[in-house]
Formats: structure tokens, sequence, C-alpha cells
């Protein structure tokens, strides 16, 4: 797969990024866990694993990939130094396929509050962003994408991502597909409102942190950009919105890859990365929503902060999941495909 998740944004380098607890005893039991680091990284760790580690008594190291040809290398070479990994769903959704990861087992307790296809046989989705409709402030605000595909009623320059994970789905609902149809896609009626709104696209941007800047700095006036990146810089300054109506999900997952050297501890730390009260604390770090709806009982989450969050029951309700399952069989059609459209 190519490198779709919003995160891959937030990756400040490539090189090792090793974390530990502070004054950690020489010989405790150790994990590696490997995401993809920069300021997501940190995120997590303040998060999830730093208290899971010191509840556990135990030391996680962190470690950076750069997705799942990564995971796919370590695993067929007989080779894995990883413990925990940590991916979006649709390359989740293959590795899952092509037998990478070591097979899962919950307490019902353990996963209680994620829903629907959240826990497969050998990931478990955990937190995600949204692809949103983002303007300038200074321009008459979107409710939908067909608002976007409207270019007479609301003029101005546009962009979008150079990637069809998001954009097949975003056409279709500009087309006036509901979201509860948008999958499986039609892909010739996808296409053909792209070709629609191809001319009208004054930049393919290819980075989070790209679109970030065309938002901030008003180089454009609409655009379909990830949530994390358009309320970062919302905060920042930006004289921007953005709405959760018709945003698409796309969820990251953790899982731990075959032949780890520590499967057996790494199921412990995974239980309790998935508890509720380590989940909830994300938000606070960084704009990664939680998929476990544990997260909004109890005020774990305070409302003022639930209500930014992609995942919140308002908010949730009004976008579409990404189906990683249907990316593992089709994506690389699809970005064969894809890239013949943006050839044209």
């Amino acid at each position: 797969m190519n490198k779709s998740s919003f995160k891959r944004g937030l990756v400040a380098g490539a090189s090792l990024l090793t974390l530990m607890i502070a004054g950690s005893a020489n010989g405790q039991e150790s994990i590696t866990i490997s995401n993809y680091g920069g300021a997501y990284g940190e995120a997590m760790w303040n998060a999830i694993w730093a208290p899971a580690a010191e509840d556990l008594g135990i030391t996680i190291n962190q470690d950076t990939l750069g997705g799942l040809s990564d995971v796919r290398a370590q695993v067929r070479a007989n080779a894995v130094t990883w413990d925990i990994g940590e991916l979006t769903v649709d390359e989740c959704a293959v590795g899952e396929k092509e037998g990478l990861f070591e097979p899962l087992t919950f307490d019902p307790a353990v996963i209680e509050g994620y829903e629907g296809n959240s826990v497969r046989d050998s990931y478990v989705l955990v937190n995600t962003a949204s692809y949103v409709l983002g303007w300038n402030a200074d321009m008459k605000p979107l409710t939908s994408w067909a608002d976007f595909w409207d270019t007479e009623n609301f003029p101005g320059v546009r962009a979008l991502r150079n990637d069809p994970l998001e954009n097949l789905i975003v056409a279709l609902l500009a087309d006036g597909v509901p979201l509860s149809e948008a999958y499986p896609p039609d892909l010739d009626r996808a296409f053909a409102k792209l070709e629609e709104i191809k001319p009208e696209i004054s930049v393919w941007w290819s980075s989070g942190a790209q679109g970030a800047q065309l938002l901030a700095d008003g180089e454009v006036d609409y655009l379909g950009i990830w949530s994390t990146r358009a309320s970062a810089a919302i905060k920042q300054g930006a004289p921007a919105q953005f709405t959760w109506n018709e945003g698409v999900l796309i969820p990251d997952c953790l899982f731990i890859p075959k032949g780890a050297p520590h499967a057996e501890l790494a199921k412990k730390v995974f239980d309790r990365a998935l508890a509720a009260d380590l989940q909830a604390k994300l938000p606070t770090f960084i704009d990664a929503s939680p998929i476990t709806t544990k997260a909004y009982e109890n005020d774990l989450i305070p409302a003022d902060l639930a209500a930014e969050q992609a995942t919140s029951p308002e908010n949730v309700a009004l976008q579409v999941w990404t189906d990683g399952d249907w990316w593992a069989e089709n994506g690389a059609a699809v970005r064969e495909r894809w890239s013949a459209f943006m050839l044209q």
C-alpha cells in the first residue's frame, strides 16, 4: 500500500526513537512497540505506552516503522524485532490477509466498547482521524461534498489529497450516495464524479503538512484535509473552519507481528493499551480520537474536548468508516486506476 495514513505526516524523521520508563531496572521484562514516530509517536507514548509500562512494571521501547512493507520484511526474514505494531486500517487488513500478525483473543471485558468491525482476528482498531471538508473562514461555508463540487455557488480555489483512499468515497457522497451505501464503492461512478471536479483542483496535496499549510496560508479556499491537521492549524491561529459532516474516518490499528520475540508479554500490554482510561488520554496530547465508546463515558474525556472528537457520538454519526477489507482486496487495482486518472 502507498503511505495512506494521516499519521505519517507527523513523522519527524527516519531516525530511531527509543523511549523507556525513567529509572527502569536492569533485567526488567521489556517489549518494543513500533509506530510512525514524530508527534504522534510521542502522544501515544505519553497517553498509552508509558502508563502501561508503569502499571505492568515493565520497560517499553519504541521504534519507528514506515508501513506494512517494514513488517512484511521482518516477518518473512524471521527477524522480527517488534512486539506490537501500528498501521492504518487498510494496511492492517492486508497484513491479516497475508498472515503477518499473531492471532488475538480477548476477555470480553477488555474489548467492551470496541464495536462493529473494530476487533478482528489479529488486529484491533484503536484511534482515528477523518478526511473532512475545510475552508478559509472568509469563504462561504460548506455543508457537504456536493457543495465542494458546486463551483458556481461556491467559487474558489480548491485542493484534494492525491490518493483514492478518501476521494473515491467523497466523490460518491457528492453524487448523492448515502453514507451507509458508500461501501462497496461504485468505481465507475466515483471516477466519473472525480472527472467533473478535476479541472477545478489547483493542488493535489501529498502530505499532511502540505494540506495544513494550504489551509493556514489561505493558498486555497476549499479543500479536503485530515481533521488532525485542520484542527491543529486552527488552534495555531489559522482563519479556517471544517465540518465533520460526510467525513471519511481512517482508523489506525494495533497488532502483534508474527514471530514477535515477546508475544506473551505483548498480549498483556495490548490488553492494557485498549483500556478506556488510557485511550481517553490520547486526545489531550494530539487530535486523534479513540475508537472505544467507553472513552466517552463517565467524563473520561472532558465534555468540551469530547465535542471536538471525530468519534464522539454526535460526530461519528455524520461520517463513513473506511472499509479496510475492501481495500485489501481492491487497493492495488484502484491505485493503478488512480495513477492513470491523474495522468489524464
